[in-house]
């Protein structure tokens, strides 16, 4: 009689990357034509107790994230700050300032981002390698800024959508890991979903609020089974808050996209994070980004940053840079 050999134990499912774009809700570029710069600190800031809710979420399903962190939000919440890294994220800048870096241009670009990678990693005293641009604004009209951020100390970039946008998008570049400059730091595009010639988005963001949760479930499932590869997710602190202000001189198609579906995003994330399994962007891509991109973000593991290690300057002095 034959008996049955071990059971073939299963493959571990394929993780995805988990971020989240740390911006206040009047950041967004839908309301820049209406909202000045200006007046951001006259409004009622939010994004502390909505990031702390996705903190929450992100805890109770055991899942560590990639936080892009605004740095005009780090000034003025530095103690968010140190809790984003101390739950075990990774934090990564979205820039100082949230401005398209295709409107920056060169100068402007390098002194945005070299002042939020100080002042974040004064702040929290661990490397800071990610980078996303503010609107997903890398693309063909910024053919300098992936070698931009290498010389300022960045690992990698997750900026590109190879989508068409009004907004924003780059239909034309690849979709999997690539280095748009032979000098530049490594980009990690949005995940996209190709079907009959065209680049669908399946990143999250306003599609993941705008259209039904099974149509994203299973785009994302197909990139995961089919191509074989992890997906990158993206989501704001705003978006799981339904009861902030609204912006009534902002136009019709503006309100829609940023309103719709804000009362149930906090549930449908939940679900997300049940249904697929999920780890902060450095893990998931250490083979592209480099094994030693992982050890520097983590608290704990690696050097501190030269800058950090020399001179911990208070935050308050980096505002006058």
């Amino acid at each position: 009689m034959m008996t049955a050999g071990p059971a073939t134990p299963r493959p571990a499912p394929l993780r995805n990357a988990m971020s989240i774009d740390v911006e206040d809700w009047f950041q967004v570029q839908a309301f820049a034509g209406t909202i000045p710069r200006a007046a951001w600190d006259r409004l009622e800031r939010r994004v502390e107790a909505n990031t702390d809710r996705l903190l929450a979420r992100l805890a109770e399903a055991g899942t560590s994230a990639t936080f892009f962190t605004l740095g005009w939000v780090a000034e003025r919440h530095p103690a968010l700050i140190r809790r984003i890294v101390a739950a075990g994220h990774e934090l990564a800048s979205h820039g100082h300032g949230h401005e398209p870096v295709d409107r920056l241009g060169e100068h402007r670009f390098r002194a945005d981002i070299r002042r939020a990678k100080r002042l974040l990693e004064d702040i929290a005293g661990v490397a800071v390698q990610g980078y996303r641009a503010p609107t997903f604004s890398l693309g063909p009209r910024t053919p300098w800024a992936h070698a931009i951020l290498a010389e300022e100390g960045h690992r990698y970039s997750s900026s590109v959508f190879p989508i068409r946008h009004d907004l924003y998008g780059a239909p034309d570049a690849p979709r999997t890991p690539h280095r748009p400059h032979p000098d530049g730091v490594v980009e990690l595009p949005m995940t996209t979903l190709r079907l009959a010639g065209r680049n669908l988005p399946c990143a999250g963001g306003g599609w993941f609020r705008l259209l039904p949760y099974g149509l994203f479930r299973a785009g994302l499932r197909r990139v995961n089974a089919a191509e074989g590869r992890p997906g990158i997710f993206y989501c704001h602190p705003w978006e799981a808050d339904p009861a902030q202000p609204r912006v009534a001189a902002a136009g019709r198609l503006s309100r829609w996209r940023h309103y719709t579906g804000l009362a149930r995003m906090e549930s449908r994330l939940e679900r997300l994070l049940r249904d697929f399994a999920w780890d902060r962007i450095d893990v998931v891509f250490a083979a592209a980004v480099g094994a030693e991109a992982t050890a520097a973000g983590t608290p704990g593991a690696g050097a501190a940053p030269r800058h950090v290690a020399r001179r911990r300057r208070p935050a308050r002095a980096l505002a006058a840079e």
